[in-house]
């Protein structure tokens, strides 16, 4: 066996001193392609804490199969290669986004329509992937975009409220209870999406209100150098709608300034 090389056989392995079977590990985790990494990430994702009454956790790739196939072809497609990429962070899925297609401001008429990627379990709709995928076009392609940034949420699930009887999309700062009880669980994700070669120099925090919780955790677990806020696309859909190319410039401004 050439060292550097993973190891064929059981037998190599228990050749190798603990230094040399730990630089073996690392050695295979660091050629991991980033899409091994992330569709790794999202097979064994799961969150196992207590939650405040009226309060649920949605996973999309426990609850449909499909979704997890959706959501590999996806990251299969952009996401192959060994690029370092900056990082983009949303709030937590929305169940008409990600939460069904497990892919972040994604729905399935831009999965379908911008990424070739049909999904025939589902038809979702949701506004905040309209004005993200305008974005991307703007910048210069889906290609382009996702080579150069990885978009993912500090509590990648969908949460949901009992309201009226309904359940409802609700975020994770909507109640102190409900942040408490994901913070260190949201601190872990963090730091996982950062093992997998992300640009800590510069993060993108969408959301205004967002960005408050993220700065609290980035303060206290020194997790990023700089922050860049933007408007969330949800608010600027839902009411500056008249003003949107003004935040689509925003976005393209501050995405090409990226240091």
């Amino acid at each position: 066996m050439v060292f550097g090389l993973i190891p064929n056989s059981k037998k190599d392995l228990n050749e190798l001193s603990q230094e040399q079977f730990l630089l073996v590990v690392k050695h295979s985790i660091m050629n991991q392609t980033f899409a091994e990494k992330i569709i790794a990430f999202n097979q064994t994702l799961k969150f196992t804490g207590k939650l405040p009454p009226g309060f649920q956790v949605m996973n999309p790739f426990a609850d449909n199969p499909e979704t997890m196939k959706v959501m590999s072809k996806f990251y299969g497609k952009y996401y192959d290669d060994l690029n370092q990429r900056k990082f983009i962070i949303g709030i937590n899925p929305s169940r008409h986004g990600a939460g069904v297609t497990g892919i972040p401001f994604t729905d399935t008429k831009r999965l379908e329509a911008v990424c070739g990627i049909q999904m025939n379990s589902a038809k979702t709709h949701e506004i905040s992937s309209v004005f993200m995928y305008e974005m991307m076009e703007e910048y210069g392609g889906v290609d382009l975009f996702y080579r150069k940034f990885f978009i993912n949420s500090p509590f990648p699930l969908a949460i949901v409220q009992k309201t009226k009887g309904k359940w409802l999309n609700a975020n994770y700062y909507d109640d102190k209870a409900l942040f408490q009880s994901m913070k260190n669980y949201m601190v872990e994700v963090l730091q996982t999406f950062i093992s997998f070669g992300l640009d800590t120099s510069e993060v993108f925090v969408l959301g205004k209100k967002n960005s408050v919780f993220i700065h609290q955790l980035n303060q206290e677990n020194n997790l990023f150098e700089k922050m860049t806020v933007l408007e969330h696309p949800r608010y600027i859909q839902q009411y500056k709608s008249k003003e949107k190319q003004i935040y689509l410039d925003k976005y393209i401004l501050a995405f090409e300034n990226e240091t």
